[in-house]
């Protein structure tokens, strides 16, 4: 069985006032750097054999602060970059929904085929999301594997793992720095925990 962390950057600046990223490299703010800290120290318990990150800043550093706690690396895997957003990257859903109402409209009721204008489809993000996934369970078997990426990201993840359609990605909640964990057996894939940020708690208080 090889174990796959799946875990989502820290917070960002655009995060906080809810503008779309995508392959904006915006690094982490404040908060997102205390979250990316209380993950590591979450995660810090754990056997972890190698961690991997997608080649955006808040990812990186989030991954980073888990390594360190294992003395190991972060290797980075292209394959895990955030769906890309095009012509919305910078700007917030309202102004995003009052420029393009008809292309946001398709992609909420149509996740799989629409396309951001200048971006990507989530079924484009699928494809090479499972194929990084796949990569990683076949390098690491019967091992414990830390990969750090994006809500989009993760979400096709989780649609493809389960074999669900991708019409349900906005079904999956995807918060900062949460954990989600899938067991790879041969036969099937196992999803034990999903969106866990209990380590948060004191941030919250």
């Amino acid at each position: 069985m090889t174990k796959l962390i799946l875990v989502r950057h820290g917070q960002t600046l655009w995060n906080k006032e809810l503008k779309y990223q995508g392959h904006s490299d915006v690094v982490l703010d404040e908060d997102g750097l205390r979250q990316a800290a209380l993950v590591g120290e979450r995660l810090k318990g754990e056997k972890i054999d190698a961690v991997y990150s997608s080649d955006l800043k808040r990812a990186f550093a989030t991954a980073e602060a888990i390594a360190n706690h294992h003395s190991l690396p972060v290797f980075i895997m292209p394959g895990l970059r955030e769906m890309k957003f095009g012509e919305w990257e910078g700007f917030t859903f309202k102004f995003i929904y009052e420029r393009w109402p008809e292309e946001m409209d398709k992609l909420f009721a149509n996740a799989r085929e629409a396309r951001v204008p200048g971006g990507e489809t989530f079924d484009e993000v699928k494809s090479r999301a499972a194929a990084a996934v796949d990569e990683l369970v076949a390098k690491h078997p019967e091992q414990t594997v830390v990969a750090v990426c994006h809500g989009g990201t993760i979400r096709t993840i989780i649609c493809n793992v389960l074999g669900i359609d991708l019409n349900r990605v906005w079904d999956i909640k995807q918060d900062n720095t949460a954990v989600n964990i899938i067991e790879f057996y041969p036969e099937r894939a196992i999803i034990s925990l999903l969106n866990d940020t209990h380590h948060l708690v004191e941030t919250k208080t």
